[in-house]
């Protein structure tokens, strides 16, 4: 009895790969076992990255805090402790914000620790 292969489906895992790896340079795009290889790897990369993206947006939040903070007189280290001892519960995405955004808001803010 001869061997019973399914194409349509190994056609479509294939093609799969390849659709994914539109955009790549050379064999990247168009030999599947080249570009297999390349999917997989920019799949760990972009799994990888979500997470080092939360990362870096707590350094950019930081560097932004720290900055409007030392405008008012304080570093960055004191002026979190003091909210933590005043019971602001405000997170740093939106103290970042405020900073940028609303210095008014923050000034209000860092006037408040102050004390």
């Amino acid at each position: 009895m001869p061997k019973s292969v399914n194409t349509v489906a190994s056609r479509q895992r294939r093609k799969k790969v390849l659709k994914q790896a539109k955009g790549y340079f050379g064999r990247r795009k168009n030999v599947f076992t080249v570009a297999k290889n390349a999917v997989e790897k920019g799949l760990q990369y972009s799994y990888r990255d979500r997470r080092k993206k939360k990362i870096a947006f707590r350094g950019l939040w930081i560097q932004r805090i720290n900055a409007a903070a030392r405008q008012h007189g304080m570093s960055y280290s004191e002026f979190m402790g003091a909210i933590g001892k005043k019971g602001i519960e405000i997170n740093r995405k939106v103290l970042a914000d405020l900073a940028m955004n609303h210095p008014d808001a923050f000034k209000a803010i860092a006037d408040k620790v102050k004390k």
